[in-house]
């Protein structure tokens, strides 16, 4: 498979399906019964592994509302990595 072909593979691939690859690749390596090109072979891929779910975690959160309760005791929604958020002007949780 050229590196083209398998890097468009893997973007394809979920979170869950890199995950599970990768932590098959780890117990590869931790057993240590794999040869040298074959180990190197497992941690270059185990890396472009864990560097999908990285991308795609960051994805996530990025996307991520958190309920949040105001100091005025209304509720509101908030991005996640934002400080929180004024309080709404009519009452209403605002997104």
């Amino acid at each position: 498979m050229t590196e083209e072909k398998q890097g468009n593979t893997e973007q394809k691939m979920n979170f869950e399906e890199a995950l599970s690859k990768l932590e098959q690749i780890v117990q590869q390596l931790e057993m240590g019964t794999l040869p040298l090109e074959e180990s190197l072979a497992q941690f270059e891929e185990g890396m472009r592994l864990s560097k999908i779910c990285g991308d795609k975690l960051a994805e996530v959160e990025g996307k991520i509302e958190v309920l949040v309760k105001r100091p005025d005791g209304n509720l509101g929604w908030s991005d996640y990595q934002q400080q929180p958020p004024m309080a709404p002007q009519n009452g209403y949780p605002q997104r």
